[in-house]
């Protein structure tokens, strides 16, 4: 693999591979158990931060999401009515609970959440510290940007509406 030119060079071969990447990760479908449960993108990250970093507090699990706590209460509530999440009081703080993916649901989640994890840290491995900060730190930026022109051409279409 060659390192593109310029910024150009690179645009273009990340358009091409962008398209690839997310039809790949479309084709992955939910286990038969969770497919009725109409899953959205912010539940798949929730979802993801359970199985990774086991049972958390609604607050850890609203910082790590960068969303509000009432945010993530909405969505426990919902898997929990599902039988995906379940809720257990913290031995430690009796005001606070602790969010874990119901045994019956965890296999399923981690057949199906797994291949990802796994893809991301055999592409990430064999990079240094710094190189995949410099990679999570630009996603993060095309995430902004991507956000900032949609916003912009929302804007544009509504003002050329009225």
């Amino acid at each position: 693999m060659s390192t593109p030119d310029t910024t150009d060079d690179a645009v273009r071969e990340l358009l091409l591979v962008m398209p690839r990447l997310i039809g790949r990760a479309k084709r992955m479908p939910p286990p038969a158990q969770l497919r009725s449960l109409d899953l959205a993108p912010r539940h798949l990250s929730l979802l993801s931060l359970l199985l990774l970093d086991g049972p958390l507090t609604v607050s850890q699990l609203a910082k790590r999401l960068s969303v509000a706590p009432t945010t993530v209460s909405l969505i426990v509530s919902e898997l929990s009515r599902k039988g995906v999440l379940v809720r257990r009081e913290d031995e430690a703080d009796r005001r606070r609970r602790i969010i874990d993916i119901s045994p019956e649901s965890r296999d399923s989640i981690a057949e199906w959440l797994s291949p990802g994890a796994q893809a991301w840290r055999q592409a990430l491995e064999p990079l240094l510290p710094d190189q995949r900060r410099m990679f999570i730190d630009t996603l993060l930026r095309y995430e902004a940007a991507l956000t900032s022109t949609r916003q912009e051409t929302d804007d544009q279409w509504t003002s050329d509406r009225t």
